[in-house]
C-alpha cells in the first residue's frame, strides 16, 4: 500500500489531503481538490481557494469528470505504471503542470504556452478538456496576477501569448472566472496591461471586453470596467490612434453599450468625441468599423440628452453623421445616421443648420434614389419632411 501511495501520479492527489481523488470538483479559480476536503476547508469559514489563497466570488463546486476518468484509467493498470502515467495518458496534463510550477522558469512557460496553442489550433477537440482540467482560470490568474515591473522582453511576449490562449479558450468555456477581475489587484493589472501593453495586447484586451459584455454571468464586471476612468480614457486615445488598433476599441465601445449605466459614463468620458473622429478618419476606407462606431454613437445620442448635446456641441459632430447617411457598402450605418439626425435636429435649431450646411438633402436625394431598403427611405423621408417643417415654422 506505501509503494502504490509513493507513486501517485502528482496530478491525481488532492492538494489538501495529499491523498488519491475519489470526487475531484474545481472551483472557479482552476484548481481541483477532493469534495469532502474542500467542504471541510469551507465548513472552516475559510471563503478562499487553498492553493492560490484567492478569494472566491464563486464558491461553487464543479465535477472534474475527466480527471475522475484519467484516474479510473490508471486504477485498471494496478501496480504496473509509471509515476508519471497521468502525462503520458494525455500531455495537456503535464502542460498545466509546468505552468503552475514555480519551478518553471519564464522560457519554459513560454515554450508551454507555444504548445498549448498548437494544441488546440492542430486538435480542436482537446479544447473542451482543457477547459475542464481548469486551464482558463489558471491563464486568467497568471495573466493578471502580480505583474513584472519592467513589462517588456520575454516577460510581454508571455503576456501576450496567456492572453490570446485565453482569447481561444473563452468561447467554449464558463466566464465565471474572469469575476477575478473584480477584485482591485486584478483590476489594476488589466489597466496596466491595457496602458503600457503593445498594440496587439490592447486589441486582444478590448476583445476581452467584448467577452466579458456578453456573459450574464460577467455583468458586474462589465459594469465596473464601463466606469473605469483610466479604461474609457485608454479605449479613447486608442480609437483616435492608427486603424488596426482603433477598430478593436470602436468593438470594446460597442460591447459596453449593452448597459445603460455604461452609455452614461460612455458619455460623461467623452466617447461621443472619439467615435466622431474615427468615423471621419476611416470615410475613405472600405473595410472599417465606422457602421458600428455610428451604431453605438446612434445608442448614446438616444440614451443620454447630454449625449444629444455633446454631438452637437462638436465642431465635427452633425457633419460625420451626415456623412454617414448614404453609404453604398453600409445601409445599417445609414439608418443608424438617420435615426441619430431626426433624434437631434427635432429638438435643436442649430442641428438643423449644421445638419444643412453639412449637405444632408443632397445626402438625402442620394438614398431615395438608391437600392437600400423601403425602411430606410422611410427614415429619410421622415428627415426630409422634419427639416421643411421646422424651416416653415421658423419662417
Amino acid at each position: 500500500m506505501k509503494e502504490a501511495q509513493m507513486t501517485i501520479p502528482h496530478l491525481f492527489r488532492c492538494p489538501i489531503s495529499l491523498d488519491l481523488f475519489s470526487d475531484p470538483v474545481t472551483l472557479s479559480t482552476g484548481q481541483t481538490y477532493d469534495r469532502s476536503s474542500i467542504e471541510k476547508w469551507f465548513a472552516f469559514g475559510n471563503l478562499t481557494c487553498p492553493v492560490t489563497m484567492q478569494k472566491l466570488h464563486d464558491p461553487s463546486l464543479v465535477p472534474n469528470h475527466n480527471l475522475r476518468h484519467l484516474i479510473e484509467q490508471w486504477r485498471q493498470m494496478g501496480h504496473h505504471f509509471h509515476p508519471e502515467y497521468s502525462t503520458t495518458i494525455d500531455p495537456s496534463l503535464y502542460l498545466k503542470r509546468n505552468l503552475e510550477s514555480p519551478h518553471s522558469t519564464l522560457q519554459d512557460k513560454l515554450q508551454t504556452l507555444e504548445k498549448i496553442r498548437v494544441l488546440m489550433d492542430k486538435t480542436p477537440s482537446k479544447t473542451p478538456f482543457l477547459l475542464q482540467i481548469g486551464f482558463l482560470p489558471l491563464l486568467s490568474q497568471l495573466l493578471f496576477g502580480k505583474l513584472d515591473p519592467q513589462f517588456s522582453g520575454k516577460y510581454a511576449d508571455f503576456e501576450e501569448k496567456l492572453l490570446s490562449c485565453i482569447l481561444k479558450l473563452i468561447p467554449f468555456g464558463e466566464f465565471q472566472c474572469l469575476n477575478m477581475l473584480k477584485e482591485a489587484s486584478k483590476l489594476e493589472s488589466f489597466l496596466v496591461l491595457f496602458e503600457n501593453g503593445s498594440g496587439m495586447m490592447k486589441q486582444n484586451l478590448c476583445r476581452l471586453v467584448g467577452a466579458i459584455s456578453s456573459s450574464p454571468e460577467t455583468r458586474e464586471l462589465c459594469a465596473m470596467i464601463g466606469r473605469n476612468h483610466r479604461f474609457l480614457q485608454g479605449i479613447d486615445h486608442l480609437i483616435q490612434q492608427n486603424f488596426e488598433t482603433s477598430e478593436a476599441g470602436i468593438e470594446a465601445i460597442s460591447a459596453l453599450c449593452c448597459l445603460e449605466s455604461n452609455r452614461e459614463s460612455l458619455v460623461r468620458e467623452g466617447l461621443i468625441n472619439g467615435l466622431i473622429t474615427y468615423i471621419l478618419n476611416t470615410e475613405t476606407k472600405e473595410r472599417s468599423s465606422s457602421g458600428t462606431a455610428m451604431r453605438t454613437l446612434e445608442e448614446l445620442v438616444g440614451s443620454e440628452r447630454s449625449g444629444k448635446e455633446a454631438l452637437i456641441k462638436d465642431p465635427r459632430g452633425v457633419k460625420a453623421v451626415v456623412k454617414m447617411v448614404f453609404r453604398v457598402s453600409d445601409h445599417g450605418g445609414s439608418e443608424s445616421a438617420l435615426n441619430s439626425l431626426i433624434m437631434v435636429c427635432y429638438e435643436s435649431l442649430e442641428a438643423r443648420e449644421k445638419a444643412i450646411g453639412a449637405g444632408v438633402l443632397t445626402q438625402l436625394l442620394l438614398l431615395l434614389q438608391s437600392q437600400c431598403s423601403c425602411r430606410i427611405k422611410s427614415k429619410a423621408r421622415t428627415l426630409l419632411k422634419l427639416l421643411r417643417s421646422k424651416w416653415d415654422e421658423e419662417q
